[in-house]
């Protein structure tokens, strides 16, 4: 077993961190286990959002998106914050769309576009998943006291405040 893998128990199962060698630096080290921890806890939800709502995580982070926005977002804004091209939104928005969980409007004051909004039965089904999604998190989560989850939260604030730093130095 690699010195990375001690801590994880005899549960390991292969993943990206099993690309590691002794040598390698501490910080691929690192960014290969938040890589794998997060990928597992994204393979958890995608499968429980599957089998309790028979929906998907694009579907359930495009209603997520709406519920923040009452007054509706275009497909600009929603392919944006999503971080997914155009056409994948509209994708998404039809399905939603013919499922009446949300309506497309024309945008008030841009001819070209539409405002994508919840409907109230899309705004009653959202809410449902996201109470049951806020608990499969905590499960998820549960392996860290409350003490080291704060911990982890600053650190990462650090983290994301550098990579912020980073990108306006490139521009």
């Amino acid at each position: 077993m690699r010195d990375s893998d001690e801590d994880l128990g005899p549960e390991l199962v292969p993943d990206l961190e099993s690309r590691l060698h002794d040598g390698d630096h501490q910080a691929l080290r690192l960014w290969l286990r938040l890589l794998a921890c997060t990928t597992r806890i994204e393979d958890q939800i995608r499968q429980r959002l599957r089998n309790d709502f028979g929906t998907t995580l694009p579907r359930f982070d495009l209603l997520a998106q709406l519920e923040r926005s009452p007054d509706g977002l275009t497909m600009r804004e929603l392919s944006q914050r999503l971080m997914v091209t155009g056409g994948n939104v509209t994708g998404i928005t039809d399905q939603l769309e013919a499922e009446g969980l949300v309506v497309r409007e024309p945008h008030p004051s841009d001819r070209r576009s539409v405002t994508v909004r919840l409907t109230p039965a899309g705004r009653r089904q959202f809410k449902r998943m996201a109470a049951t999604h806020e608990g499969w998190i905590v499960e998820l989560l549960a392996g860290w006291s409350p003490e080291q989850k704060t911990q982890v939260y600053a650190l990462l604030a650090g983290l994301k405040g550098h990579l912020a730093q980073l990108d306006a130095a490139r521009r």
